[in-house]
């Protein structure tokens, strides 16, 4: 779901990213008006898991591959605002350390991924708490967020790319950037975060459900019941565990081949639809020092580790930063 460069025209990556710039301003007023000191180190866990969930490619349909994001567990626990601060912050490591998604399309992924997928998924999660009653109606809500909300990611960035064919062509009809359009991007996403969804309300279900238990009062939007005991000690260790883990985890990221739909090189794309857009060929050229998630002179395996480890190392400081700035 990371847009490249070049797949999107310069127009489109403009309105985009003067899109985000009041859900930004907005996100960062709440998240500085709700999200106490004591919380900004979690809310740099958030962060840190988002940038590896994403790492876990997963074979799809058609050779192609995606992966999870994370966005509406965020939500759930700190709330979508802080969920759209994690997430735009994990985005803009992954874009400008490692070549994930394009530095002109970083408005776009973050409106899909940063803005879409958490207030969708948080908004109807509520809704449905409302509805269902229950403890366990509360852990189908969570699934049916995160569910939708990714598919709802992906159903906006599968536009984005689907009418560049329909507003750039070049003199001989031939489409500048995406050469696909909406009848053939729509599916092909639709079809692969259909799949994907499934891993990401899992994932949602037994990471809320484990914060719930464990410190239920951590969780921002106050969806939990019971006794509202607070142990952020404890569950910031166990978090911090599992970021330990997955990080140890991500080399089988790896193990999916094929690139995800929509994020073909040029080289990749001239083979499938026989010629490079002009405007793709033309396009801007952003080389990250870490591109790829690899380095060079290192494995793939060893690559993807070390990549792993600074982007949560990197986003774990930049979070507990910003909350040594942050007055109670």
């Amino acid at each position: 779901m990371h847009i490249p460069d070049n797949y999107l025209s310069p127009s489109t990556c403009a309105v985009m990213g003067l899109t985000m710039l009041p859900v930004w301003k907005h996100s960062i007023t709440k998240v500085k008006n709700e999200i106490s000191k004591k919380k900004m180190p979690l809310l740099g866990i958030c962060a840190a898991f988002s940038f590896l969930i994403m790492m876990f490619n997963v074979p799809t349909p058609g050779g192609t591959t995606a992966h999870a994001v994370g966005a509406v567990l965020i939500a759930l626990i700190l709330g979508p605002s802080a969920a759209t601060i994690a997430v735009t912050i994990a985005l803009l490591i992954q874009c400008l350390f490692f070549g994930d998604g394009g530095v002109l399309a970083f408005g776009a992924n973050t409106f899909n991924m940063a803005f879409v997928m958490p207030f969708v998924g948080y908004y109807l999660f509520s809704f449905l708490r409302k509805i269902f009653k229950s403890e366990k109606g509360e852990l189908v809500a969570a699934f049916i967020g995160a569910y939708v909300g990714l598919n709802a990611a992906a159903f906006c960035a599968a536009v984005e790319l689907g009418i560049q064919p329909l507003l750039f062509k070049d003199p001989t009809g031939h489409p500048l950037y995406c050469p696909y359009p909406l009848s053939v991007s729509i599916p092909a996403m639709a079809s692969a975060h259909a799949i994907i969804g499934l891993i990401e309300g899992a994932v949602t279900v037994g990471v809320y459900a484990y914060i719930k238990k464990v410190s239920p009062a951590t969780i921002q939007t106050k969806h939990f019941t019971g006794e509202a005991k607070e142990n952020n000690n404890f569950l910031f260790k166990s978090l911090l565990a599992l970021i330990g883990a997955m990080v140890i985890l991500t080399p089988i990221g790896l193990i999916a081949s094929g690139s995800a739909w929509g994020e073909w090189s040029s080289d990749e794309l001239q083979t499938m639809v026989g010629y490079i857009p002009k405007g793709m060929a033309h396009g801007s050229i952003y080389h990250a020092f870490g591109d790829g998630y690899g380095f060079s002179g290192m494995g793939d395996i060893s690559g993807y580790l070390l990549s792993a480890v600074l982007g949560a190392v990197v986003l774990i400081i930049i979070f507990k930063v910003l909350g040594s700035l942050k007055k109670d």
